[in-house]
């Protein structure tokens, strides 16, 4: 197997492969276009070169985007969580293919993404029905600029063409927070539910469904009121499995005495219903369990929280996740500091916290002021007397 190059024009290059037909002996050879320098071009030829000893040679004027997406699929399986790649597939599949699959990858162009981006929009949905949500569009242009990103990479493309679209703009999603008295009567509502303690974990301690269904008995500290999140659950397809929180860090929860001494009465009655059963507690067992003390799944509280919320009359349509979002507004609007806040709810950085809830935030400024205000003006007064 050889190769070489040779220039066309200044930045365009021709690349050369010489190889012998396996039946025949003769000599065939596959000529390449590349633009780049001549020190790319070199590594092109050595690539495609290895490429094709290696047998998994493919001709990138023949490559589509559907093909391309096939290889990149595989190469990223092990670089991001097993949830995460099932969302990836599921976008490139059943929403990009269909758009631009049949697409040669290198003759891929700028206008033919933004035309699909165009087409998502208003026709995009799988059942005909309309176009898809800008978000769900988003998330497109995410991951084919980062699919074709590799294709940069791996020296198949000179330049990314997703780099010059602009997706279509999503707006925020608005959050929905429950006050003090809402809470109080969530928390009546829930109370003859196996969803209470979630619910109670979710309002008065902020955590994301996925750390509720992982919490264990052992990470409960009773004599200091303390919880340690150190781990999550996440639902694939195959099944349900623990992972890392989603900051990568461990984080201790100090515990109101509310959730305290609900979760007391809980660990009491758990206890007795798995005996029943002929089954002794132990610290290891779900603080958040089906009646055997086996785990729950985090859709199947999601599920459960929803079905129940709809028989209430006098509470708003939210998700769970806005109980997290509850805590931290209520935390918030009563003064606690951005950082605390930051900590309890488990955000990487103190700038995720102070962007999500900015909202909160001017009422504080204003409280702020006026303490500033006052304090100033004792002082002023002190010190004229």
């Amino acid at each position: 197997m050889k190769g070489h190059i040779r220039e066309r024009t200044t930045g365009s290059w021709a690349i050369i492969l010489d190889r012998r037909d396996d039946e025949t002996g003769k000599r065939k050879r596959k000529w390449h276009s590349f633009k780049g320098t001549k020190r790319e071009a070199q590594k092109e030829c050595a690539r495609l070169i290895t490429s094709m000893q290696g047998g998994d040679y493919v001709e990138p004027a023949k490559e589509t985007l559907a093909q391309f997406l096939d290889r990149w699929l595989e190469h990223i399986r092990s670089q991001v969580s097993p949830r995460s790649h099932e969302r990836y597939t599921e976008i490139a599949r059943k929403n990009l293919v269909p758009l631009l699959g049949g697409a040669v990858l290198t003759k891929l162009r700028p206008e033919q993404i933004s035309a699909a981006y165009g087409k998502a929009l208003v026709s995009g949905r799988r059942d005909g029905t309309g176009g898809l949500a800008p978000r769900t569009v988003h998330h497109m242009h995410r991951i084919l600029r980062q699919a074709l990103g590799q294709a940069v990479k791996w020296s198949i493309l000179a330049r990314n063409p997703a780099d010059a679209v602009d997706p279509p703009k999503v707006e925020r999603q608005k959050m929905r927070a429950l006050d003090a008295t809402e809470s109080a009567i969530l928390f009546a509502h829930f109370r003859p539910t196996r969803v209470f303690v979630p619910v109670v974990l979710g309002v008065l301690c902020g955590l994301r469904r996925g750390e509720v269904t992982a919490l264990k008995w052992r990470l409960v500290d009773w004599t200091t009121g303390h919880l340690e999140i150190v781990e999550s659950t996440e639902q694939t397809r195959k099944g349900t499995r623990s992972k890392e929180t989603k900051s990568g860090r461990a984080r201790r929860v100090a515990l109101p005495s509310f959730a305290l001494e609900e979760l007391r009465t809980h660990r009491v009655r758990q206890a007795e219903e798995l005996l029943k059963l002929g089954v002794r507690a132990t610290t290891d067992d779900y603080v958040y369990a089906q009646a055997d003390g086996a785990p729950v799944q985090p859709n199947s509280l999601t599920h459960e929280f929803t079905r129940i919320l709809a028989r209430s009359t006098g509470l708003p349509r939210i998700r769970f996740h806005d109980l997290r979002h509850s805590h931290a507004t209520q935390m918030l609007a009563g003064g606690v500091h951005p950082k605390i806040a930051q900590e309890r709810l488990g955000h990487s950085s103190i700038a995720i916290t102070l962007d999500l809830y900015s909202h909160v935030l001017p009422g504080m400024q204003e409280d702020a002021a006026a303490k500033v205000d006052a304090a100033l003006r004792a002082a002023i007064g002190k010190a004229a007397g």
